[in-house]
Parts: structure tokens; C-alpha cells; sequence
């Protein structure tokens, strides 16, 4: 109060107040400017590819091909208006941010209660806090009278944080600053007086929101492949027209005007217009796989990164586990009783060792349960199917405990006046309640911790020190219950004097979600490291880890972080699975230490102590029912059941999502290589272009695009989970695969300007010789598309030719697409077709078989030799 110059009775004087908010201006979080719809959409055009498909626009603008210039523009819009659309939403984390300062507080200025808009507070203000109330700035507590306040947001614990007024260390993490309570907390019990410290970005969450704005969200690996892909096919197809530019002019003496419209249609034809649409349409059609299976893709790019996360860093309240604390344990004298079930629903059993009990018959754990109701402000209430807790979630754990034993809440509290309460106070640790039953009895109920119990009980039962510290090493969360005889109408410090009597220990702790064991396993057998980063204490992080399966049994906390060097840090992070007591500066330094390491991370979360790492990691993940707006609107996928178990479904969609991806590049450019390989070879041996520059963006951006689609609904090999994912630097196509493209171009080569060849030399137009190219060319593709559905696999069986239920559609529509624009004069006049014989479509229906067969025989040579290798090896 004295460094602030505040006065605890009066408060600031408006003048003061005044002033002070001039010099440290209004309590909000800042927001830096937004870029503009403009330019989200020049964003999406700085890529290679699109560079290249500019200056393809322009030069078939210098040469009058405005049809072609039409095209290949509309090409770059609909793309570009596709990544605005995606991504249009933008980064709204510094807004959600800003929401979450309460828009009033209960402050003293000029020795009275003043309702103030919470942008008005100062350092040095009093603010009044009650029940209900979010907290409006960061405050130094100088009054807490059973004050409690959920952080979960900000520091990860599950249960509300008792607070009170005494010293804290000034080294103690934000989870452990009891004497503070931080801006966008919640205020869930008690009242509390407390002085602004620190008041807009200054704030813990301004602090979080300067970490945003500072972390750059990382591109996939998709991304940058795609961009080291398109760079060097942009540099193979600038090579292969400059070649022809030399041909043409150096070897076959052509002008130089000829030449050059040669080779820019050369270079068109190279060009793979199509592939960003086919692509898109692969990563929509992995959004709805996984819009399915509960998980909301706000990012197109992420569907496929899912595919190469080598690390998943996840959170642990509400994510891996069920944000619901329940009573599992209880222990009377010997006796120990497990309680089966989950969260909030009153239903499962009560078992002693492996036997169901019945409540008669037990009267000790009756005792328990009546302290557990009587001793207890919470209430359970059900609104549909779902279960729901009024007040503190342990003291809701107890009264689903006891429904659980048979006992009705309600009626209890009805046949039990309650006559006094002492509510639970941080610095005596229980809460004790007085009652009197229907035969006039009067009895005195106390709940607390456990060794606050102990000192007030008769005798304790033997060993149950030994059991405290078993328990707690299986990271339950302890409560002590006890009763007395009591007399009067009110409570007072004699009647817990030594005096009552022990009934027992229960044991909580906040479950693993169903499924979640199961899709950690999953995630692991895929060669996937899963991480558990928490703000709950080290014990009970490690008893969930060792639930789950995740780790081994070493636990680094928040200290111990604090006090490594960033080596040391870089080198434990590998090879540590929890870590708790975390800080969100903590977070990010585990995320850049597993990213320098060379790990693609997701991270989830549902804090605004998320929101940073989640922003930073290759895929950011947040909790879509219980998580912050300012951790999804930093994410580029939302879990909408926010459950663990859906991101290791998400992982498998996004490894036959990638499967895809390359399926569908691999289909692509082996056209436009054929394509351009005929544009050159006419160059060389000084013929008429086979196709013309308009009959190539037909085949690119028609028929291509079209045959792909088909290729994005391929299903997940059935062993998409068992193997390890692809190194980050791992090429899209590799070298085995790459050899495709050359030997699938070399064949379109042959068919397509061998059909030209030949009707020629039988004395066809050009027109015709043109079509036939044009055709062999499309049918070639209709065959290969049946090849392209395996990477390694043949295609000639059941599955391989069946398996894929729009492939046969989608070849039978093209083929009669093709017959329109033979035959349609409509379209003979756009394409420059005109009709040809039956026979033709003959020779051209062989030339596509032999293409299906060259492919099958060496996919089939491919994989003898490699079986050849291993067993050799």
C-alpha cells in the first residue's frame, strides 16, 4: 500500500486516480492493428507456383492467348479467394483476451464503494471482491475471508485455489501466489479485498498476450514442401523453354518470334494448373473426414501436418482427463473401498476388495456418507443426461459418493436441521457444520485435511500414516471426516477440542477420459511421442501419467526448469513425458526446444496459459466445450468433444490424408510432363505442336483436376498407424516414386504424338491428328487414374480395380465429355476438334491399356527387387 501510496480505508481520490490513468492508461489489453482482407488475399500469393502461373498469364497476354490468360487468372483467384476464405477468420486471440476483463468492479475511491467500468482501474486502486465476481485486474490480497478462485484458465489447476493474504516467495510460480488473484479469474468463493498491482498489458494475461503477438504460428511441413516443390518445378520449366528457345532458333533455324510462342505454350503445358485445386480438394474432403469424428479444422494446411507430428504436448484437466474430480477411494479403519464410475453421474458400485457391498450392514461407512452430505453447501443437479455440481467439485464428489451408497442427498439434509456452520477456511483447513435428527440428537460433522483431523480426533486408527502417505502417492487428492456428540445451538472451538471420533479418508482425483489409454497407445505404437504439460502438482500429474501410460516415472516441474541452463532444458526436454507446475513461459520453452530438436508438435490445450504454445506449434489444438476462446481462436483445430481420443483419430484421417496428397501430386505431374515432353518433341523434329496451348489447359484444368477428385476420397491403408511418421525433411515423392513421373511422361509421349504421327501419315488434317492427340492424351489419364490409387501396391485384383467407388464414374463422365467435344460443333469450335472415326477411338483405347500395363509391370519389378534387397540384406 505504501509503494503504491494507496490508503486501505479510503481508497485513491478521483484526481489521483485521474492522473494515474493518464500515465498508465486504460486497463485493457492492447490490440495491435489486423491486417486487412487485402491482405490475406496477396498472402496467398506468394508462392512459386503462382509466380510461375503469372508470368504463364502474362506472356499468353503479350501473345494474344486471352482465353489461356482468362483461364490461368481464374485459376490464381479461385485459389487465392479459397486460403481468404480458410483463413479469413484471423488471429482474434488478442480480442478474446481483451473480453475476458470484466466490464465493471466494486472499487473504493474517495472512501466510498464506486461501480467503475474495469478499464477505469489504476495501480493503487481497492477493489471489493464477492462470489461471482471475475477479477478485474491483477490484486495484491490484503483481505481474503474464505476466499477461492478458479485459475484454471491461467494456470491449469483443476480445483478452485484457496487464497489468502500471508507472504509468498517472490520466485513462486503463478499457481502457487496465494496472496495474488490475476485478471480474468473467477472468484467461486468468499469475499476478498485486494490492491491493483498491475493493470492492462502489465497483467498476467497481458503478459500472455505479448507472448502472442510474438509467436509467429509455424508453417506445416505440407507447406514448405509443397514451396521447395514448386520451386523446382518452377526452375525445371523455365529451363526446358529456354532449351527450347535455343532448339527452335539455334538447331532448327525457326524465328524468333515462332520460337518463342513454342515455347511459351511448351511452358504452359508444363505447368500444373490444376494441382493447388486438386490439392484443396484433398485437404476439403480430409476436413469432412474429420469434421465427422468431432474435430473442426480451421486451417486447411493442418489436415495433412496431423499426418508428420513426430511429438503431441498435451494438457491434462479436461483434455486427458474428465475435469470432473470423483471420489474413488475410501478408507474406514482396515477397511479400503473403491468407488467405481466417473464425474458427476451417482452411478456405480461401491467395492470392498472385489466385492459389491450392499448398504446394510455398514454403518461405519454410513457414518462417512452422512458427514459427506451433512457437512457439505453443494448441491447435484441433472439437466438432461448430464449430471452437474452447485458449488465446490469435491464437496459434489461427496454427494455423488453417496448416491452412489444408496443414500438420497436431499432427504438427508430434510431429516437433518442444520443449527450452525463454520464454512472451510483457508487457514484452519475444515469446515464443521452442527445438526440435529428427527429423535432430537444433536451432532457435529467436520470435514478438512487430513492432519488437521488427526490432531482433533479421539484416536486415529493404527498405521494411518502409512496409508496418508500411499494414497497420496497414487496422487488422490485427501479428505479426513470425523463427528461428535454435540450440545447447544451453536459451535464453538471446544467441541473439535480432541474430541471426535474418526470415520475415515476419501480419496479423489480427476479421472482419465474414456478411450484416452487407448488412443495414448495408439498415438505411441505410431511412433509418436506424447507429452503430458500440466500447472497440477507433480504427484498427481505422474499418478495420471502412470494411468495413462505416458513416461516413464520422472516428473520435471516448474522449478526445476527454472533453474536449468536453455542446453540443459534442450537436452531433458527429449527425454521427460511430464512436466508439471508449468508456467505458459515454460510451455513455450518446450515447444522451441522440441521443435530445434527437429520434433513437428501439436499441442493442445484449454487455457489461456495455452494459448502461446498452442499459437507456436506446427498444429495448434484447443478444447472446443471447456476451453478458452483465446486458445481456440489461436488454434487451427478445434476438438469439439474435447477429448484426447479424437486427436489420435484426427492423426490417422491426417496420415491418409498426406497418402493422398501425394497420390493425387503423383497423378498430376506425369500429365503435364507428357504434355510438355510432346510440345519439345515437335520442337526438335520441326512439326506443328501436336495440342495447342488451349486443348493443354483443358486437359490441365478439366479433365486433370476432374480424374483427381477421386484420388481425395482414397481410404487410410490399413496400417496408416502402425508405422513411425515421415521425417520433417522428407520429400513429398520419393526417389522411388519420383522415377514415375519421367517413365508415365515418356509413355504419354509415345501414345499421344504417336497418334499424331500416325494419322498424319495417312493423310488426316491437322485438326484431326490434333483431337486424336488430344483424346489418347485424356484416356491415358482415365487409365493411369487406376494405377495412381496405390503408391507401392499393383492395382490389377478386385480392390485395386473396385475398391475406389467414384473412380469408374468419373473416367465413364470424361469419356463422354470427350465425346462432346469431338463430336459437339459448340465445342469443335472452342478446342479446335473436329470428329473422327471408330476405329481411332481403338487405337486410342490400346495406346491408354499400354500405359495401364507399363505402370503395373513396374510397380510390381519395384516391389520383387525391394523384397529382393531385404532378404539379401
Amino acid at each position: 500500500m505504501s509503494a503504491l501510496a494507496s490508503d486501505l480505508a479510503h481508497g485513491l481520490s478521483a484526481d489521483e486516480a485521474g492522473r494515474r490513468l493518464a500515465e498508465y492508461g486504460p486497463n485493457a489489453i492492447p490490440e495491435p492493428p489486423r491486417p486487412g482482407w487485402w491482405r490475406r488475399f496477396l498472402a496467398q500469393l506468394i508462392n512459386p507456383l503462382i509466380y510461375v502461373l503469372f508470368l504463364a498469364a502474362l506472356v499468353t497476354a503479350v501473345l494474344g492467348h486471352w482465353t489461356d490468360t482468362a483461364v490461368i487468372l481464374g485459376v490464381i483467384l479461385i485459389n487465392a479467394l479459397l486460403g481468404v476464405v480458410q483463413e479469413g477468420k484471423a488471429e482474434r486471440a488478442m480480442e478474446a483476451l481483451g473480453r475476458m476483463l470484466t466490464p465493471h468492479a466494486q472499487v473504493l475511491r474517495d472512501g466510498e464503494v464506486r461501480q467503475l467500468e474495469a478499464t477505469q482501474l489504476v495501480p493503487g486502486d481497492v477493489v471489493l471482491l464477492q462470489a461471482g465476481d471475475k477479477v478485474p485486474a491483477d490484486l495484491r490480497l490484503v483481505r481474503a475471508h474464505q476466499l477461492a478462485l478458479d485459475e484454471s484458465l491461467l494456470t491449469g489447476e483443476s480445483l478452485p485455489v484457496q487464497k489468502g493474504t500471508a507472504l509468498v516467495a517472490p520466485e513462486a510460480v503463478v499457481a502457487e501466489r496465494s496472496s495474488m488473484s490475476f485478471g480474468g479469474t473467477l472468484v467461486t468463493l468468499g469475499q476478498g479485498t485486494g490492491v491493483v498491482v498491475a493493470t492492462g498489458a502489465q497483467t498476467e494475461l497481458g503478459r500472455i498476450s505479448a507472448m502472442l503477438e510474438h509467436v509467429s504460428p509455424l508453417r506445416t511441413p505440407l507447406l514448405n514442401q509443397l514451396d521447395r516443390m514448386a520451386t523446382r518445378l518452377s526452375l525445371v520449366i523455365l529451363a526446358l523453354a529456354v532449351l527450347a528457345f535455343m532448339i527452335g532458333v539455334g538447331l532448327r533455324g525457326m524465328s524468333w518470334d515462332e520460337t518463342f510462342m513454342i515455347a511459351v505454350g511448351m511452358a504452359v503445358a508444363a505447368i500444373p494448373e490444376g494441382l493447388p485445386a486438386a490439392l484443396t480438394i484433398a485437404l476439403a474432403v480430409g476436413v469432412q473426414r474429420m469434421a465427422k469424428r468431432h474435430a473442426i479444422v480451421r486451417r486447411l494446411p493442418a489436415v495433412e501436418a496431423l499426418g508428420s507430428v513426430t511429438t503431441i504436448c498435451t494438457d491434462k484437466t479436461g483434455t486427458l482427463t474428465c475435469n470432473r474430480q470423483t471420489a474413488v477411494k475410501v478408507m474406514i479403519a482396515e477397511s479400503e473401498y473403491t468407488i467405481e464410475g466417473k464425474g458427476y453421474d451417482p452411478h456405480g458400485r461401491i467395492l470392498l476388495g472385489e466385492v459389491p457391498i450392499e448398504a446394510d450392514g455398514h454403518a461405519d461407512l454410513e457414518a462417512l456418507m452422512l458427514a459427506g452430505i451433512l457437512c457439505n453447501d453443494a448441491t447435484l443437479l441433472r439437466e438432461g443426461d448430464e449430471w452437474l455440481v452447485g458449488g465446490d467439485p469435491i464437496e459434489g464428489a461427496l454427494l455423488v459418493m453417496a448416491r452412489k451408497f444408496g443414500l438420497e442427498p436431499d432427504r438427508v439434509r430434510q431429516d437433518w436441521k442444520r443449527l450452525d456452520e463454520w464454512p472451510f477456511d483457508a487457514d484452519t483447513r475444515y469446515m464443521a457444520t452442527l445438526t440435529r435428527d428427527g429423535d432430537g440428537e444433536q451432532w457435529l460433522w467436520v470435514k478438512g485435511a487430513p492432519e488437521v483431523i488427526l490432531e482433533r480426533v479421539r484416536h486415529a486408527p493404527a498405521g494411518m500414516h502409512e496409508s496418508l502417505n500411499r494414497l497420496a502417492g497414487e496422487g488422490l487428492r485427501l479428505l479426513a471426516l470425523a463427528r461428535g456428540r454435540a450440545d447447544g445451538h451453536t459451535l464453538n472451538a471446544g467441541m473439535l477440542d480432541g474430541g471426535l471420533e474418526w470415520l475415515g479418508l476419501v480419496g479423489f482425483i480427476d479421472p482419465p477420459r474414456d478411450g484416452v489409454p487407448e488412443a495414448v497407445a495408439a498415438c505411441q505404437s505410431a511412433g509418436i511421442r506424447v507429452k503430458m504439460i500440466t500447472g497440477d502438482h507433480a504427484v498427481t500429474a505422474a499418478a495420471i501419467a502412470r494411468k495413462l501410460g505416458i513416461g516413464d516415472a520422472r516428473v520435471m516441474t516448474g522449478d526445476e526448469m527454472a533453474r536449468m541452463g536453455e542446453e540443459a532444458l534442450a537436452r531433458q526436454v527429449r527425454d521427460v513425458d511430464v512436466f508439471a507446475r508449468t508456467s505458459p513461459e515454460q510451455k513455450l520453452l518446450i515447444l522451441r526446444a522440441l521443435q530445434a530438436a527437429g520434433e513437428v508438435v501439436a499441442m493442445t490445450g484449454d487455457g489461456v496459459n495455452d494459448a502461446p504454445s498452442i499459437k507456436g506449434a506446427e498444429v495448434g489444438i484447443a478444447m472446443g466445450k471447456g476451453g478458452s476462446e483465446v486458445a481456440r481462436e489461436a488454434s487451427v483445430i478445434v476438438l469439439a468433444d474435447d477429448n484426447f481420443a479424437t486427436l489420435a483419430e484426427a492423426v490417422r484421417v491426417g496420415r491418409g490424408v498426406y497418402d493422398n496428397l501425394r497420390k493425387t501430386i503423383l497423378y498430376i505431374l506425369p500429365s503435364d510432363m507428357g504434355e510438355a515432353l510432346i510440345m519439345l518433341t515437335a520442337l526438335v523434329l520441326g512439326v506443328t505442336a501436336p495440342i495447342t496451348p488451349v486443348q493443354v489447359l483443358w486437359i490441365n484444368m478439366v479433365t486433370t483436376v476432374n480424374l483427381a477428385i477421386a484420388l481425395a476420397f482414397e481410404r487410410s491403408e490399413q496400417d496408416v498407424m502402425r508405422h513411425p511418421p515421415r521425417p520433417p525433411g522428407t520429400s513429398v515423392l520419393d526417389g522411388a516414386v519420383l522415377w514415375r513421373i519421367p517413365l508415365v511422361g515418356g509413355v504419354m509421349l509415345m501414345g499421344g504424338y504417336g497418334l499424331f504421327h500416325l494419322m498424319l501419315a495417312q493423310g488426316e488434317s491437322i485438326e484431326a491428328a490434333r483431337t486424336a492427340a488430344l483424346n489418347t492424351i485424356v484416356l491415358m489419364e482415365c487409365a493411369y487414374l487406376v494405377n495412381a490409387r496405390y503408391l507401392h501396391a499393383p492395382v490389377l485384383n478386385l480392390a485395386g480395380l473396385f475398391g475406389n467407388r467414384l473412380v469408374w464414374p468419373l473416367i465413364g463422365g470424361l469419356v463422354l465429355l470427350q465425346l462432346v467435344v469431338t463430336y459437339a460443333p459448340f465445342m469443335n469450335s472452342l478446342l479446335g476438334t473436329v470428329p473422327l472415326d471408330a476405329v481411332v477411338w481403338l487405337w486410342m483405347s490400346l495406346a491408354a491399356l499400354g500405359l495401364l500395363l507399363v505402370v503395373e509391370l513396374e510397380v510390381r519389378l519395384r516391389g520383387w527387387w525391394g523384397r529382393r534387397a531385404s532378404s539379401s540384406g
